[in-house]
């Protein structure tokens, strides 16, 4: 059984990171990212051609982090396959010993550095989970073919977006999620509070915390620079203006450190709210950076199953 599932369903406050692929055959890259979250993360989603540019692939990625003994959670995004080729590569995933997936539509390739490439998109990040869900407890593939040997143990992820227009309508898409078959939720980054506050009342409200494990997402910011670029071309990702402000008041030299500060006041009131289950710290190409916000956070040491 996943680990990661392990520890949710023991009440366990988990906190998973995420580990960026090298842009190559690199093992060693992986592995040195690695080396920064042994015993210190729950487990390590292993990101897949994020921001539609070229990477190892996440599955590839997974299996070396697996032999350095991080548990992995394989992401698996709608854009660069169709249904035959998910269903193919879940099913070599889960015989690698691979207990973990997360869905996601993937960012279109229009933003990464092959903007002419085709979007599969056969089906979206919802039917992707109804579809591991159909092979681990039916035994079938989507046609309806019997498996020889379902991935049994598969632990069911999927994203969540507290932050997207139209706000009213994010916890409905949560919902559709949990009803899919969807075991545990990754939010987007958050940086807007107020608002995460309101959505996890929401989901509160609706019951649907009750059903499901929500992990909020936390990126530190490592400069003003970054949060402007955040908050004015990255959809879907709402920086507020105080977070801008507090940053311009910190000299350059200290506005890492400031950032970092904000990600573990975030994750110190994210631990007391009541619907959060874990925290999902995306330090991007900042993995060395992790065990130091996780001991400022209050993080360490981490549970055990």
């Amino acid at each position: 059984m996943s680990k990661l599932k392990k520890l949710l369903e023991a009440k366990h406050f988990v906190l998973t990171a995420e580990l960026g692929p090298p842009r190559g055959a690199n093992i060693e890259a992986v592995k040195k990212k690695a080396s920064y979250l042994k015993g210190v993360v729950d487990a390590v989603n292993i990101t897949d051609n994020q921001t539609a540019v070229v990477r190892m692939s996440s599955w590839a990625a997974c299996l070396i982090v697996l032999q350095e003994g991080l548990e992995p959670v394989y992401q698996m995004v709608c854009r660069d396959r169709n249904r035959l080729a998910m269903q193919s590569d879940i099913l070599g995933a889960y015989a690698h010993g691979i207990r973990n997936i997360l869905c996601l539509s993937g960012d279109h390739p229009q933003f990464g550095d092959h903007p002419f490439a085709k979007g599969v998109f056969d089906i979206d990040s919802i039917q992707l989970i109804t579809v591991i869900k159909k092979m681990r407890d039916e035994e079938k593939f989507l046609s309806g073919g019997e498996l020889d040997g379902a991935p049994k143990e598969m632990f069911i992820g999927a994203a969540a977006n507290p932050f997207a227009e139209p706000l009213e309508w994010r916890v409905y898409r949560l919902a559709k999620k949990i009803e899919a078959g969807a075991q545990f939720i990754q939010t987007q980054c958050i940086y807007n509070m107020k608002r995460m506050r309101e959505w996890v009342k929401q989901a509160n409200d609706m019951g649907l915390t009750e059903k499901v494990y929500i992990l909020a997402g936390i990126t530190p910011l490592k400069s003003l620079g970054m949060a402007k670029y955040m908050q004015k071309n990255v959809p879907g990702i709402d920086v507020p203006e105080e977070i801008i402000k507090r940053l311009k008041g910190v000299p350059k030299k200290g506005q890492a450190k400031e950032g970092i500060k904000i990600a573990c006041e975030m994750i110190y009131e994210l631990k007391e709210m009541k619907g959060i289950s874990g925290i999902h710290l995306m330090a991007i190409e900042w993995e060395y950076k992790v065990p130091e916000i996780v001991e400022m956070a209050g993080l360490l040491p981490r549970p055990k199953v």
